[in-house]
């Protein structure tokens, strides 16, 4: 017997998270195991750094499909991704669309496989924020109202499904697969070119990536955020991958601190290489909170709230806030040694692909 399962990928938060899970389909197919997947890529990021560098460094193999539906607004993506699904799943229709994280093509394949009546699988299910002006807030509570399967990441996650009324037998403390692919390719992780080129050492520079509409997008806030940054780090290096977003407000500014680097945007092995070795990560993502505490990096995040909650209570993570003038007394505290010392969440262990891969196995063998 054999079961399609449609893995969707559309911007480059999935990809670290796909990667395990379809390892570990292959893994279990070459063992005789009834699963078989159908990979699309929705087309939502499309600039080659942003996808084909992380399919081949992560060892994701090429996507079946791709609905290629580029740039616009989030209606048009929307709207694309929708479209496109449709109609591949009038064409062959799959036994589950399991989709992760809370991007755009997250929430729209979702309700696409609902309205054909193809079940929903959704792997980092039930996180919250509560704040309603992040897309993704949207993005995770429409995706969530029609899912079938919950696989989560935290007991904060299963409380907030458990409260909004999803029974228990259909929610499935897993762990986080972006962990699972960080443990994988600790060992790989490889310094940038300009790391040399820069002379930057191991705990002498920071780590900072800025793209929240709250944070980036008005010129003058922007710019008291970066002088914050640059006054606080101490004459340290600030190494800055530019996202799409930030880079235009760039633009608009007279001038930035001179120990920023901007770079473009890195590699996933690029990029957590620098994270691993940098004194400090300052941040307005969410993921990257995850990453930093399981490599033990203190991470001050630019943000009132977040839907990752054990990177503060357990983690290495603590929330700063937006106004800049918060942030010289945290690095003040980082400085000086005083950052806290945090531990890695429980499941948070290199193997929730193998238990998504297994549970799937049960419910649709």
């Amino acid at each position: 017997m054999s079961v399609l399962v449609d893995v969707i990928a559309g911007a480059r938060p999935n990809f670290m998270k796909i990667a395990p899970i379809l390892h570990a389909m292959q893994a279990r197919r070459e063992a005789g195991g009834p699963l078989r997947w159908r990979l699309v890529h929705t087309g939502q990021h499309y600039d080659p750094r942003m996808s084909g560098e992380f399919f081949a460094q992560l060892g994701i193999p090429a996507p079946d499909v791709n609905l290629e539906v580029g740039s616009g607004t989030q209606a048009e993506q929307t709207a694309g991704v929708m479209i496109g699904y449709e109609k591949l799943l009038l064409a062959q229709r799959s036994a589950c669309c399991l989709v992760v994280g809370d991007v755009t093509s997250t929430m729209a394949c979702a309700i696409t496989a609902q309205k054909l009546h193809v079940p929903v699988a959704h792997v980092e299910a039930g996180i919250r924020s509560g704040d309603w002006t992040m897309p993704e807030e949207i993005n995770r509570l429409a995706t969530d109202a029609v899912t079938n399967w919950f696989f989560t990441t935290s007991d904060h996650a299963n409380t907030n499904l458990q409260r909004s009324g999803v029974g228990e037998e259909r929610i499935f403390f897993v762990g986080n697969t972006m962990i699972d692919t960080l443990l994988a390719n600790m060992g790989r992780l490889r310094a940038p070119d300009f790391v040399q080129q820069h002379g930057l050492q191991p705990g002498g520079y920071v780590v900072t990536t800025l793209h929240r509409p709250a944070n980036v997008d008005s010129a003058d806030g922007f710019g008291r955020l970066l002088r914050a940054i640059g006054d606080g780090c101490r004459g340290l290096p600030v190494v800055f991958p530019v996202h799409p977003r930030t880079a235009k407000t760039l633009r608009e500014l007279p001038d930035f601190p001179a120990n920023l680097l901007l770079i473009d945007p890195q590699p996933y092995l690029e990029f957590n290489w620098l994270v691993k070795h940098a004194k400090g990560v300052i941040t307005d993502s969410g993921g990257i909170t995850e990453e930093t505490t399981v490599m033990g990096v203190p991470c001050l995040t630019l943000r009132d709230n977040t839907e990752r909650p054990e990177t503060v209570e357990l983690g290495t993570n603590e929330l700063i806030g937006t106004d800049p003038a918060k942030l010289g007394p945290a690095l003040a505290r980082l400085f000086d040694g005083q950052w806290k010392q945090g531990q890695v969440p429980p499941l948070w262990d290199g193997r929730t692909g193998e238990r998504i891969v297994a549970i799937l196995e049960r419910l649709l063998a």
